[in-house]
C-alpha cells in the first residue's frame, strides 16, 4: 500500500496516511478538524536499489576488451 502525504490549506498541518489506491482521498483535517480543506501533496519518493541485480552487477555496461572481468588469471 502507497503512503500519501496530505497538507490543510486551513492550519498547514501535514500529515502521511497508508491507504490502498481504491481508497477515497482523506477530506478532513486531523489537527485543526476543517472539512474539506485537506489537499492530497506531490512529495519525492524513495528509490532503494537492495542486494544484487543491475546495479550492483554493472549490467548493461560494455566492455571494451571483450573479456569477462572472471576471466584474468594473475598465476
Amino acid at each position: 500500500m502507497p503512503i500519501y502525504e496530505y497538507g490543510c490549506d486551513e492550519c498547514g498541518h501535514t500529515f502521511e496516511r497508508l491507504q490502498k489506491v481504491s481508497d477515497e482521498p482523506v477530506q478532513d483535517c486531523p489537527e485543526c478538524d476543517v472539512d474539506g480543506r485537506v489537499k492530497k501533496l506531490i512529495s519525492r519518493s524513495s528509490f532503494v536499489l537492495k542486494g544484487g541485480g543491475w546495479y550492483k552487477d554493472h549490467y548493461g555496461l560494455k566492455s571494451d576488451s571483450g573479456t569477462s572481468e572472471s576471466g584474468s588469471s594473475d598465476e
